[in-house]
């Protein structure tokens, strides 16, 4: 069907899923909040500074070079899902079953029918003095990517989880590359257009509330798909729905 066979058209959705997990782990009150300032530190100007166009050029750089330092973390953990899942291909089934009630239990945690103490914790790792250049931005991605994994857990692991059942390096590095564009990207917007941007994230700060249900109902809702098997069916409704995705297998 569409010359794609069953595993290639289960990426377009958990694709998709991965990249708005990151952006909703950028959104998460852990992240959202410290964005400002942690900008402003990895260019070497001030918050206020960010408002002229004229200071914003360093802090776009120094934004990049972190995105790629929390990248290449995302990427690792995804090929070491990716090799644990092939390790156990045997396993798969169970594999998946697994993963999927996981990522519902991260759900609900999210959504507030119960909370998961640890994943409410901090372990931030002292970077040092590493602001106002390209390589120190680099460094404070790589510590962001580690030191923030508790406060991410519930959205990364899910998506830890779904690259391991997919028990394929390329596919599951692809899976953390996704999520990876997701919470990097806004990062680069706030950075390059930080004036326009303040409005709504002050928004967002005000319903930060709001914004972990939808991400708890979005993670219960990929477990629940991944235990009944239903990604496959929503990839082939993609596929019938929009054509053009067809190419891209």
């Amino acid at each position: 069907m569409f010359g794609i066979d069953l595993i290639d058209a289960g990426m377009l959705p958990a694709l998709f899923v991965a990249a708005l997990a990151g952006l909703l782990s950028f959104l998460s009150p852990c992240v959202l909040p410290i964005v400002p300032p942690y900008l402003a530190y990895m260019g070497g100007v001030s918050v206020n500074q960010m408002q002229g166009a004229e200071r914003r050029g360093p802090v776009v750089l120094a934004a990049g070079f972190f995105v790629l330092g929390l990248s290449t973390v995302f990427l690792i953990l995804g090929i070491a899902a990716s090799a644990l899942g092939r390790a156990l291909l045997q396993y798969q089934d169970w594999f998946v079953t697994i993963a999927g009630i996981v990522i519902m239990v991260f759900g609900a945690h999210f959504v507030g029918v119960f909370r998961i103490p640890f994943l409410d914790r901090e372990a931030r790792v002292d970077a040092g003095d590493q602001g106002g250049s390209a390589f120190g931005a680099y460094v404070l991605g790589l510590a962001f990517a580690f030191g923030w994994t508790p406060c991410l857990g519930p959205i990364l692991g899910a998506i830890l989880s779904m690259a391991a059942s997919e028990a394929d390096l390329a596919r599951g590095t692809v899976l953390l590359g996704g999520y990876a564009v997701g919470l990097g990207i806004p990062f680069l917007l706030v950075a390059a257009f930080f004036p326009a941007l303040q409005g709504p994230m002050a928004w967002m700060k005000r319903h930060m509330g709001r914004i972990e249900r939808i991400s708890g109902l979005l993670l219960w809702t990929v477990g629940l798909m991944m235990l009944t098997g239903q990604f496959a069916a929503f990839s082939f409704w993609l596929l019938e729905s929009f054509p053009i995705l067809a190419t891209l297998g």
